[in-house]
């Protein structure tokens, strides 16, 4: 071969080398280019579309027939709200130091001298623990009064070992035998059952005051969002004398006259209220409360509002008196469930006392309660405890 054709040759391999590089240049520049929209794509929309199609398939997708439960489990409404609330509950992630907290302490066998654990009550043999209050001597000293907390859980889950150290710092604060029992939760019983299992534990508490030196004439009812409307409600039924209690009149009247009161922690007072709320914040399928209560039809029959208009002036008079503690922060049950509650109430001639909590939210105003080094630990105690002392009068 001639060097002239060597040297074409060679151009000829420089040329095909720096055309191809050039070529895989351009094509991962287009790679690089791509990739961004690609990335911002399955984050803004793969990723909410996956957490939302994920927590209807596991809680329950939208009352719709066929394929148009589907049409509005799409919508891109629908997938925006329910991302965003499924988001925020990761903030529960900063109570990790708490629950390892009432984990290990209710683990712990020494500390049974505070409380006594696991009591059998009620038609379901549901469990309760009940915690004497520090201050006082069992055995020789005066009664205490009793109070019977009720947790909330959207009236799906919950536990009480959970609120072991809330029930031992509640004992202290308020110088009270604190009962805490479970109750059946959905899908093991809707509303009806879950009031029926707190009035087994007010009956229990009349049953046992003395065998555990509590004054079961003086209850007063504290109870956190599902566990206030459930609380109120348990109020309400007995004073109307429902029979879907199965309870005999008898007991119904002796329980209504020891319950000297009902204070409420960011409770739900209004069924259809709430549901729309859980519709703006698209949560209303996935919630438990419209499965809990039989469906919407039956949310006048457990809202607390709509039995109150309806009952006569003379049971209106034997309503208990009420306060109501909420957090102007709360996303789950806006403060003014408790506010047109209050108004209400009041309307009714039923004494009634309403705290709105700067900056508290829905978990706080129950998580706060468990340790004295929480942020709102002594602004809400001091409110607990001037309704308690006014409940019980002189005690």
């Amino acid at each position: 071969m001639s060097d002239a054709n060597v040297i074409n040759v060679e151009k000829f391999h420089f040329f095909v080398v720096g055309k191809t590089d050039k070529l895989i240049q351009n094509m991962s520049g287009v790679r690089c280019h791509m990739s961004l929209p690609v990335s911002v794509g399955v984050l803004l929309v793969g990723l909410p579309y996956s957490i939302s199609l994920a927590a209807q398939w596991l809680y329950g997708w939208p009352n719709k027939p066929g394929y148009k439960k589907y049409i509005e489990a799409l919508k891109p409404r629908r997938i925006y709200c329910l991302t965003r609330a499924v988001l925020e509950t990761l903030k529960y992630l900063q109570y990790g130091r708490l629950y390892f907290q009432w984990k290990s302490w209710y683990k712990n066998e020494e500390n049974r001298k505070h409380y006594e654990k696991g009591i059998t009550f009620g038609r379901r043999s549901n469990k309760l623990d009940l915690y004497h209050p520090p201050n006082v001597d069992r055995c020789e000293g005066v009664p205490a009064p009793p109070v019977v907390f009720i947790y909330g859980g959207a009236w799906g889950s919950g536990d009480r070992s959970i609120y072991c150290l809330l029930a031992r710092q509640m004992a202290k604060e308020l110088n009270a035998t604190v009962i805490c029992p479970d109750y059946f939760v959905y899908p093991k019983a809707n509303v009806l059952g879950m009031i029926q299992d707190i009035v087994d534990c007010l009956i229990w508490a009349q049953e046992s005051g003395q065998k555990f030196n509590f004054d079961k004439d003086n209850i007063v009812l504290i109870g956190h969002s599902a566990g206030a409307h459930l609380c109120t409600l348990a109020a309400l039924f007995l004073i109307d004398g429902r029979e879907e209690l199965f309870i005999e009149p008898s007991k119904q009247a002796a329980i209504t006259l020891a319950i000297r009161g009902v204070i409420g922690l960011s409770g739900v007072y209004n069924i259809v209220d709430h549901y729309e709320h859980e519709q703006k914040r698209g949560v209303e399928y996935v919630s438990t409360m419209h499965k809990a209560m039989n469906g919407v039809e039956n949310f006048p029959y457990y809202s607390p509002t709509h039995l109150l208009k309806k009952l006569s002036q003379d049971k209106l008079d034997r309503i208990p008196p009420f306060a109501l503690l909420h957090g102007t922060d709360d996303i789950i049950v806006p403060f003014d469930s408790s506010a047109k509650f209050c108004d209400l109430l009041t309307s009714l001639s039923v004494k009634v006392s309403l705290y709105l909590l700067p900056r508290v939210d829905h978990t706080e105003i129950v998580t706060d309660l468990m340790v004295p080094d929480r942020r709102f630990y002594h602004p809400i105690y001091s409110c607990i405890k001037q309704e308690y002392r006014k409940l019980l009068g002189a005690w």
